[in-house]
Formats: structure tokens, C-alpha cells, sequence
């Protein structure tokens, strides 16, 4: 099970945040992508924080550091690219987006959400995967994508409760 760090957990954001760019750079140059200067800030944004972050809270930000409103289509556009490429994951109940720690390789992910303080853990975990896909192979349904999100309390949460 690859787990990543819990948001509670100290560790150098900075680093989590470098090697997402780093990553994202690498990625889309072996596969002859561009990552526009506004893709590559709204990822920075997105892995600003272990938290999942909307399209909304991308536009207040981008509005305050340029002076203008920023167009919600091109944050959009923006979103589905990096969605399409593997480099963020849509955290559906939160209409948010978070990191995706390894875009080096297509996974489903598995979301662990606090309640209280809202961060994001990702888990990529196969054997749950292998088990929804089996279990819809069996009915014949033939799964095409999937997100699980699980709600609770973090350790840091717990720990403050």
C-alpha cells in the first residue's frame, strides 16, 4: 500500500510541491504535451495544500495575483487537462481537486477525507480497485472509472479532538 504524507504529519511542503512541477514537466514532455504557464500555476495551486481545492477557490487566487477576473472556462480547461493527463484527481463529493502523488503511471484512487480539517489522502491501493472491477465484472457491468472516498477524522484531528 503506498501511502502519502498525512497533512497532520510535518514534512517540507515546499519538496511535496517541486517534485509535483518536477513530475508534471518530465510527464508532459515525454508525451508531447504543453503545460501552459496557467496549467502549470493552477497545479502549483492544487498542491499548494494537502486539501482539496475548488475551481472557485483557483479563480480568487489567480484574480488577486493578476488584478483582473480570470475566465472560469480557462480554469476549467485547465483542470481537465491536468485531470486527462493524470497529474490531479477530482474528489467528487467536494467538487475539488487534489495532487495526484504518482502520475507516473494510470491508477484509481482511493481518498481518505477528514472531516474536520478536509485534507486529502490519497491511497493507491489495488487490491481495492481489483476488487470493484471484479465484483462489477460479475454483474456485467464493465467499469469504466472510479473514485472512492472515505469520510472520518485524521490523526491530527483526532489527536486535537
Amino acid at each position: 500500500m503506498i501511502l502519502t504524507p498525512l497533512a497532520s504529519r510535518p514534512h517540507d511542503h515546499s519538496h511535496c510541491v517541486h517534485n509535483a512541477l518536477a513530475e508534471a514537466d518530465a510527464i508532459c514532455t515525454r508525451l508531447g504535451l504543453r503545460l501552459t504557464t496557467l496549467r502549470r500555476r493552477v497545479l502549483e495551486l492544487v498542491w499548494q495544500s494537502h486539501k482539496p481545492l475548488g475551481a472557485y477557490d483557483i479563480l480568487g487566487v489567480l484574480a488577486e495575483e493578476d488584478g483582473r477576473r480570470a475566465a472560469p472556462p480557462t480554469v476549467y480547461r485547465a483542470l481537465d487537462f491536468l485531470l486527462e493527463n493524470g497529474l490531479v484527481h477530482r474528489i467528487a463529493s467536494l467538487n475539488a481537486f487534489v495532487g495526484c502523488n504518482h502520475p507516473e503511471h494510470a491508477h484509481q484512487g482511493q481518498f481518505l477525507i477528514c472531516r474536520s480539517c478536509h485534507a486529502a489522502i490519497e491511497l493507491e491501493q489495488r487490491a481495492i480497485s481489483e476488487a470493484i472491477v471484479d465484483s462489477a465484472n460479475a454483474v456485467g457491468f464493465t467499469v469504466e472509472g472510479q473514485t472512492v472516498e472515505i469520510v472520518g477524522v485524521c490523526a491530527g484531528c483526532r489527536k486535537a479532538e
